[in-house]
């Protein structure tokens, strides 16, 4: 099986910087991969804060995640300080992908990159609904200000 090849985008409108704890490293010494997901999920959860939402509530609407697409670039280690930086693209009717790229500040070194699918879901139906047009809205202004 072919591994996974990730482009990025060319500039992020949002970042955040999250150390590496010694509960995320595994018995090799380096970033677990399962902790990977949990490093990413936290910097979801502060993009979605810098635009005044949270998770169950992003105008109006809870979000799921779909899939999530990881592709390792190097390693990670305790101690270090990731610079998590994330931009929405592909956006579909229901969601859109949240493009993460992962390095660490003290080396300038890529650890990580790649894409998690965010879907809008009804508060009472629990089914896909759109993306709600005030959410798009202030994604796009951050990109302009960003």
């Amino acid at each position: 099986m072919p591994r996974i090849q990730f482009s990025l985008p060319e500039r992020f409108v949002f970042a955040t910087d999250i150390q590496i704890y010694i509960s995320h490293v595994n018995q090799g010494g380096h970033l677990d991969n399962a902790q990977l997901l949990t490093l990413v999920s936290e910097a979801r959860v502060r993009f979605f804060k810098s635009l005044g939402y949270t998770e169950g509530n992003v105008a109006g609407h809870p979000i799921v995640v779909g899939d999530m697409v990881a592709q390792y670039k190097s390693e990670g280690f305790h101690g270090e300080t990731m610079r998590v930086s994330m931009v929405p693209q592909d956006y579909n009717k229901y969601g859109f992908d949240l493009v993460y790229r992962m390095e660490c500040l003290d080396t300038a070194r890529e650890v990580a990159r790649g894409k998690i699918g965010i879907v809008f879901i009804g508060r009472e139906t629990r089914k896909v609904t759109a993306v709600p047009a005030e959410f798009v809205q202030r994604v796009a202004s951050l990109a302009l200000h960003g």
